[in-house]
């Protein structure tokens, strides 16, 4: 068996969990971080500066059409954002000299630590931390918004937090533009919107438990909302179900700051054309202390015109390559997350 060629100039190789990482020689110490259904993430520490930084590396991108429109997708979009709030590319490089020899690329992140789902076991949070991180959870949403596009699987585990209280909102492998059709099996179950269970037109028990669940708080929605539904199930499922009341939030929510309890009472309201906007719930008063309008820019429309195409696979790897070599970094002055 002849020897793998030797590293691209300027990149080393190293095992990592029993898989070959080969990256640029700026980026140390690679350390496993944690791996998924797609790839694997490795902490590493850029050289330039000292940062920690997290570098993904997904598994055989191109072993199909399916994978590879998938890596393509997540690449775009990583590359689109560019918000303190939403995680963004770095850097995004591939140890494969040329096209015909494309077979791996690598993103690399801003390093976070944990996720609102760990930090939430650990501890208890208080008032003032929740209030700064669902400021920063909406800052985020509205720009993602902006951009034309619903993330779809937003839950505790998809927030990443670092030692500051900074919140990044992370996964946008399920991010689809707004006019999509939204189904519900990708959506991790306990955090569907309603709008989601509904449009979805296979229920499982579990769902229609859980769209009770929903009502017994928000109470049941009049007729025009039943009559907008897509679904004819749908409609005939929530024609079926007996009226309920809409609770007091402040009874459920005991806990809760006056300001709190309104603030939720207007963003979980089951119908979504009636539901506060992330925009708008920014200038709720609750976030008064923490608002500042002129620091919540806006984005760029994402452009999702290869989004829904069927390409052949060396189409897709084209086209995937031109995207990882135009890929410019993000000015390291501009970024708190690469200055020292």
């Amino acid at each position: 068996m002849s020897s793998p060629p030797p590293p691209r100039k300027g990149f080393y190789r190293q095992e990592v969990t029993k898989t070959a990482w080969e990256v640029r020689e700026l980026y140390r110490d690679l350390q496993p971080v944690g791996s998924g259904a797609y790839g694997a993430v490795c902490s590493a520490i850029d050289s330039r500066t000292g940062t920690k930084v997290a570098i993904k590396k997904l598994y055989r991108p191109f072993q199909s059409e399916l994978f590879a429109k998938r890596a393509y997708r997540e690449l775009r979009l990583l590359k689109h954002m560019r918000h303190e709030n939403v995680i963004g590319l770095l850097d995004v490089f591939t140890p494969d000299d040329t096209l015909d020899d494309f077979t791996d690329f690598y993103l690399v992140m801003p390093f976070m630590g944990t996720d609102l789902s760990k930090l939430m076991k650990h501890e208890k949070l208080s008032d003032d931390r929740i209030q700064f991180l669902v400021y920063q959870i909406l800052r985020g949403l509205k720009y993602i918004h902006a951009a034309g596009i619903i993330h779809r699987d937003l839950k505790p585990g998809n927030l990443a937090v670092n030692e500051d209280c900074e919140l990044k909102i992370l996964d946008f492998g399920l991010a689809r533009q707004t006019d999509s059709e939204m189904t519900g099996y990708v959506v991790t179950r306990w955090y569907r919107a309603p709008e989601v269970i509904l449009n979805w037109m296979h229920y499982t028990q579990t769902d229609l438990d859980q769209l009770m669940e929903i009502m017994k708080v928000t109470g049941t929605p009049p007729p025009e909302f039943v009559q907008r539904l897509q679904s004819q199930d749908a409609k005939s499922y929530m024609e079926s179900l007996p009226e309920l009341e809409k609770k007091d939030f402040a009874s459920i929510l005991t806990n809760a700051t006056p300001l709190a309890v309104n603030l939720l009472e207007k963003m979980l309201v089951l119908d979504a054309e009636k539901r506060v906007t992330a925009a708008e719930a920014l200038t709720h008063p609750y976030f008064e202390t923490v608002h500042e309008s002129e620091e919540e820019p806006q984005a760029q429309l994402y452009d999702d015109s290869l989004d829904d195409v069927d390409l052949t696979l060396d189409e897709w790897k084209r086209v995937t390559y031109k995207e990882v070599l135009s890929f410019k970094p993000p000015r390291l002055l501009d970024s708190k997350e690469t200055s020292l």
